[in-house]
């Protein structure tokens, strides 16, 4: 008799996971709250779009439809900076212009993803299904069909938390004597708004760019979507002189905009409106430990460790996630605990470098963007990945186009950091020498000059 998995939660790292469990023989029960994403409906307020790169591209290639979900996405080579008088800087995240990160549609995604999950037999998947308790010990769920308000105990051999950064499965292990948890919050909170596409049903702005608009202290992005439109998310802090919380009209959130963001502003046409109706969300970062309790539960994606999004890297680890859980079943097929036990031994270190990453970058991305240094500094960068192939790489080549673990890249970056200090100091020494050693020879040669002509 198979194996059976109960999976709580199908969005993105749901479907892959029941995906990947399908592809293994095992039957696989897969509850999520929300509605079939076939439907189209998504939560309003939450981005439509996602950075895809190199990590998530890998999962996707394992159960073969890659090629099937980048048809869906657009190219973003760099970062175009857009500062406050309305000029455009271009930055090109590698010096490859080939390598970039991919805005896609999250319902495109979704859906790519539970329908790989639905191809194998043993795979079945119940939408507007929520948890609302987890026995951990005997690995059974209660679940509610919100349509109907009925509730179900479901069982399996073993759960798979899947479902989100407030995850109910979650939540029953922080009963646990020595389970450790915590979250921590951003000051800022997020707002999103559309650029519609122009009236020819072309983009307003460059496509193939992650849109940035540093302000120091707060910041507005834009990704590109498969309809022409832009999907923009001011990180705006919720108190103080300027924040969510200062600005309590229409007329001043629209002086905000016309002043921090002027060229926006005329294509952003439902500015007031979506200003009322999405919702303001919060950034929090989810560090827990273990992620798996026995051989009865596992915790992947958000769960397991909910990140800021300012590496693009949320969904691209949840993905890596699947990859590595399956990986170690694979190699324990006999041993569902102690592959559990080592898929979190593989994953905790490199998430919480994630964790640190991602918001190192939220401060980079507005703070540092817009100014001459940082775009120096990208551009030695980009020399030295070129003159020295196979040892120097960028931290952000590292994170968004290589496998390399993120814990490793941090490292790596660190030394390589310290490297290019120690030998800029080095030139450094060697240019004082120099101009020293030609001063000397140009004062000794003139002075017999002069000695000659006083006689």
């Amino acid at each position: 008799m198979a194996t059976k998995f109960t999976l709580i939660g199908s969005g993105l790292a749901g479907g892959m996971m029941a995906a990947f469990l399908g592809r293994r023989g095992y039957d696989v029960e897969l509850f999520e709250r929300r509605g079939d994403p076939h439907s189209g409906n998504l939560v309003g307020g939450r981005s439509i779009n996602l950075a895809l790169s190199t990590r998530g591209i890998h999962a996707l290639e394992q159960l073969g439809i890659a090629d099937q979900v980048l048809q869906h996405a657009i190219p973003m080579r760099g970062r175009m900076i857009h500062d406050k008088s309305g000029e455009l800087h271009f930055t090109q995240y590698d010096r490859d212009p080939e390598k970039c990160i991919n805005s896609i549609g999250r319902g495109a995604l979704n859906t790519a993803t539970i329908e790989a999950a639905q191809q194998y037999g043993s795979v079945q998947v119940h939408f507007n299904h929520a948890c609302s308790d987890v026995d951990i010990d005997s690995a059974t769920a209660r679940v509610v069909n919100t349509s109907s308000d009925e509730s179900a105990t479901v069982s399996g051999d073993a759960i798979i938390g899947v479902d989100g950064a407030f995850s109910a499965v979650r939540r029953s292990m922080q009963r646990l004597d020595r389970f450790e948890y915590s979250q921590t919050y951003l000051p800022h909170g997020y707002k999103e708004f559309t650029i519609p596409p122009s009236a020819d049903g072309t983009w307003r702005m460059e496509k193939h760019a992650l849109h940035i608009w540093p302000r120091k202290s707060f910041m507005m992005i834009a990704l590109p979507n498969p309809d022409a439109s832009f999907t923009c998310t001011l990180f705006w802090e919720f108190e103080g002189p300027h924040s969510f919380a200062k600005v309590k009209t229409d007329d001043g959130f629209r002086r905000f905009f016309e002043n921090e963001f002027a060229d926006a502003v005329p294509m952003m046409p439902n500015l007031l409106t979506e200003y009322h109706e999405n919702p303001t969300g919060s950034l929090v970062t989810i560090r827990c430990a273990p992620w798996h309790y026995r051989d009865k539960v596992a915790l992947v994606g958000d769960a397991a460790h909910a990140v800021v999004p300012f590496y693009g890297q949320g969904m691209n680890a949840a993905f890596e996630d699947c990859v590595v859980l399956d990986e170690c079943l694979a190699e324990l097929p006999h041993n569902r605990a102690g592959a559990f036990a080592a898929y979190f031994a593989r994953r905790k270190e490199n998430t919480d470098a994630l964790a640190a990453l991602a918001v190192d970058n939220f401060i980079e991305m507005r703070d540092k963007t817009a100014s001459p240094t940082f775009h120096a500094k990208k551009k030695v960068d980009h020399l030295l990945e070129g003159a020295l192939s196979g040892f120097y790489l960028p931290l952000y080549t590292m994170v968004s186009f290589t496998r390399i673990p993120y814990a490793e890249a941090a490292r790596r970056a660190r030394r390589q950091d310290r490297l290019v200090g120690v030998a800029l100091v080095a030139v450094a020494i060697v240019a004082v020498v120099l101009i020293l050693f030609l001063l000397n020879t140009i004062i000794g040669t003139r002075v017999p000059v002069a000695d000659h002509a006083n006689s």
